[in-house]
């Protein structure tokens, strides 16, 4: 968990995306629970209360006093708990803690991200109202679409497990099943479902399902996956997929793919395999040899089908401006609606997955893609750095609508080098495993943030002891800092 406050660094904090001075002189200032509303709702972060910020942005404590807090506190307590007032109360005494700052005191108040299922985090009695999210250093609104989209994934049951009734299965794009089971087949030659008829295979994959009517109709996963564009956006108008390669700066477009344009199907499973193989051909990955044979089905080649796919699952197709896929000389970026449902800090050192739309994972899963759920990110991570490019970029941006984004730089990284040299200097002898090891740490830390030895354990695949060992030899060469006892000791990459 990223260390959001510490006393001791006081001095040098400023406002940001995930931390709010309020003054609090006099009582607790109304505004507080705008900012509780939008910490909840997006990924946490601290109020604090006692400060307030200097027109250099820097923090000056406001005066209060010990005589203070038992009122504040009481005050604060008080309101969390009126659920007229807040929609629900997600913290614990622990969230809550005092601080002396020279002769004054500065309450901290550490609020989570609020579960799904707990989303939206609102005030006043007004969900639609008083629902907010935070961008920078600013509360704002929702908009009714996003707090829509909220309540969409607060179920268990995703999206596209829904039974669309208004069609039948012959309204979907035999060519697009044919393809689908023909892959299924070449990865799974052996598979129980591969001989049985459309109609039943459908059903067993999840594209298909019994409606009231006792017929069989198509799920949203399979419209999505298996329809075709005009009848896709029947159901879903916003849906809309769209691939821009740009690598002529004096051509507005070298290529473009739309789920529009009436010249292919238009659906997921066809924009896919259409896009992937664009970017693969504009990527330029050496081949690698392997007893004698050429390897074509590269780590990178692995990374770009998963970081593909898992844009498309997480895709809330009831939002605007759908997804967008734009290839550059030296740059790839994925764009898609939607938040991220687990928190950008839990996707990227993995371990946890939580699909926008479980049924369509599934249905990539069978034809091996995307099949290392809630790794696929850190994997990706740790090949860009393997490859010594720059590190991936992954972007929550909140507008009218919300839209994940992540940048693929194919661009070199210039400290790479120097990085592995530390690493080989400390110790008499680094295998290339280890090498490897190293890198996942790294790749997987935020400069500035606190982590603990347990958060690594499952991305590395490695015992505890041996999780400890690898940080104490990062932090040997210079690549971290420690912090603590040996119980409960933090470790952090330096922020320069």
């Amino acid at each position: 968990m990223e260390l959001l406050f510490d006393i001791t660094k006081f001095d040098s904090y400023r406002e940001d995306n995930c931390r709010e001075v309020k003054r609090a002189n006099g009582g607790l200032p109304i505004s507080l629970w705008d900012t509780y509303s939008a910490f909840a709702n997006c990924c946490g972060g601290v109020i604090i209360l006692g400060v307030k910020e200097e027109s250099d942005r820097s923090w000056k404590t406001t005066g209060l006093k010990s005589v203070d807090k038992e009122k504040l506190l009481k005050e604060f307590w008080d309101t969390v708990n009126n659920y007229k007032k807040v929609s629900a109360n997600i913290l614990s005494d622990d969230d809550v803690e005092v601080y002396d700052v020279g002769e004054d005191i500065v309450i901290v108040i550490y609020v989570p991200m609020a579960r799904r299922e707990q989303k939206p985090i609102f005030i006043n009695n007004n969900m639609f109202g008083g629902t907010f999210k935070r961008n920078h250093e600013g509360d704002y609104h929702c908009t009714d679409l996003q707090v829509k989209s909220m309540l969409r994934d607060q179920t268990e049951s995703t999206m596209d497990m829904r039974i669309v009734e208004s069609m039948t299965i012959d309204q979907l794009d035999r060519d697009t099943i044919q393809s689908y089971r023909n892959r299924h087949r070449s990865f799974k030659p052996g598979h129980p479902w591969i001989n049985l008829s459309d109609a039943e295979y459908l059903q067993k994959i999840g594209a298909a399902e019994m409606g009231r009517d006792k017929e069989l109709h198509p799920t949203v996963a399979g419209l999505l996956m298996f329809g075709e564009e005009n009848r896709i956006v029947r159901e879903y108008p916003e849906y809309f997929l769209d691939y821009r390669e740009l690598l002529d700066p004096s051509i507005r477009w070298t290529d473009r793919l739309q789920s529009s344009s009436g010249e292919w199907s238009g659906n997921l499973f066809e924009f896919y395999f259409r896009v992937y193989n664009k970017i693969i051909k504009n990527v330029k990955v050496p081949f690698k040899m392997a007893g004698g044979d050429r390897i074509d089905d590269t780590p990178v080649h692995r990374a770009l089908r998963e970081v593909l796919a898992n844009c498309l699952v997480n895709t809330d197709f009831f939002v605007p401006r759908g997804v967008v896929i734009k290839q550059e000389s030296d740059m790839l970026i994925l764009e898609n609606p939607g938040s991220i449902r687990v928190g950008k800090y839990q996707m990227k050192i993995g371990g946890e997955s939580d699909p926008r739309n479980k049924a369509l994972m599934k249905l990539f899963n069978l034809i091996d893609i995307g099949e290392r759920a809630g790794s696929g990110v850190p994997e990706l991570f740790a090949v860009w750095q393997q490859e010594g490019w720059e590190e991936p970029q992954i972007e929550e941006r909140q507008d009218s609508v919300e839209r994940t984004i992540v940048t693929l730089s194919f661009k070199k990284k210039a400290a790479e080098k120097s990085d592995e040299k530390k690493c080989q200097k400390s110790a008499k002898k680094v295998t290339k495993k280890t090498l490897g090891q190293y890198e996942i740490i790294l790749t997987a830390m935020e400069p500035g943030v606190w982590y603990q030895a347990s958060e690594f354990v499952d991305i590395l695949g490695v015992k505890w002891s041996r999780t400890k060992i690898l940080l104490r030899e990062l932090v040997a060469a210079g690549l971290l800092e420690e912090d603590g006892a040996t119980k409960g000791k933090k470790y952090r990459k330096p922020e320069n």
